[in-house]
């Protein structure tokens, strides 16, 4: 079902909904080790030529292997428990990254950049702490028109409109050199509003469910993660993952 989103929350609204949200989330789910995802293949590829590694936003859903690796969340009930598993992590957003210009070979942005009130700002950041030559994943959502309850749930921003991708994408040297159709979200409005509805009024029994059946069968029924050369045809594309490359300067 789609909607008008019902008002425009400011940046510091906007952080404190998506930080109760995810803290809520986090603390009584299980991490989900990265090999589990369609992302994995297309992840391990990437590896062996980036030693530095970043990850913004991940939760409890990691697509990095976890040793080794440095993550910066809002979620405390997350970022403690990937420090446990051998992470390095930091607390803070992505539009403040706590990191030297030019630092990693490898950066990882998925399902945050729509979360932000100054998406100016994340895009700016995410490509400054890449080196010249380093490969960064980002998805995000298409087309407002599409917007949904589900969206202003999860504390989105806002949807992209295939263009504006792109002119963002160039504003930060970023070149597309491949793309996918991306995300786990269900089709069906009704089964979203009744998770949205569970969730609300019995978190706990939602979350025994969605940690031992929602979620494990969520992943084992992933579509294998196809990639195309360049920027795909987004026009029936809910969620696109792009590999980028940014580039270096003369």
């Amino acid at each position: 079902m789609t909607t008008a989103r019902p008002h425009e929350r400011s940046a510091r609204e906007l952080l404190e909904a998506n930080r109760r949200f995810y803290d809520a989330l986090w603390s009584g789910a299980r991490l989900v080790e990265a090999q589990r995802f369609n992302t994995w293949p297309l992840v391990a590829s990437l590896l062996p030529q980036a030693p530095l590694r970043l990850e913004i936003a991940p939760g409890l859903r990691p697509r990095l292997p976890i040793e080794g690796t440095q993550f910066i969340d809002i979620s405390a009930p997350a970022l403690a428990l990937l420090r446990r598993r051998g992470g390095h992590v930091a607390c803070g957003t992505v539009t403040s990254l706590p990191y030297a210009d030019r630092t990693f070979d490898l950066v990882c942005a998925l399902d945050i950049i729509e979360h932000v009130d100054d998406d100016c700002a994340a895009w700016s950041e995410v490509a400054r702490v890449a080196k010249p030559g380093a490969v960064l994943l980002v998805s995000v959502p298409l087309h407002p028109s599409r917007w949904t309850a589900f969206d202003e749930f999860v504390g989105h921003k806002r949807r992209y409109e295939p263009e504006e991708l792109r002119r963002r994408l160039g504003e930060h040297a970023l070149r597309v050199e491949n793309s996918a159709v991306y995300g786990m979200q269900p089709r069906s409005s009704r089964l979203l509003d009744l998770g949205m509805w569970w969730l609300t009024h019995h978190r706990a029994w939602s979350m025994w469910w969605y940690n031992r059946a929602i979620m494990p069968l969520g992943v084992f029924f992933q579509s294998k993660l196809v990639l195309t050369r360049g920027m795909l045809g987004a026009a029936a594309v809910d969620e696109v993952l792009l590999v980028c490359r940014k580039e270096k300067s003369d």
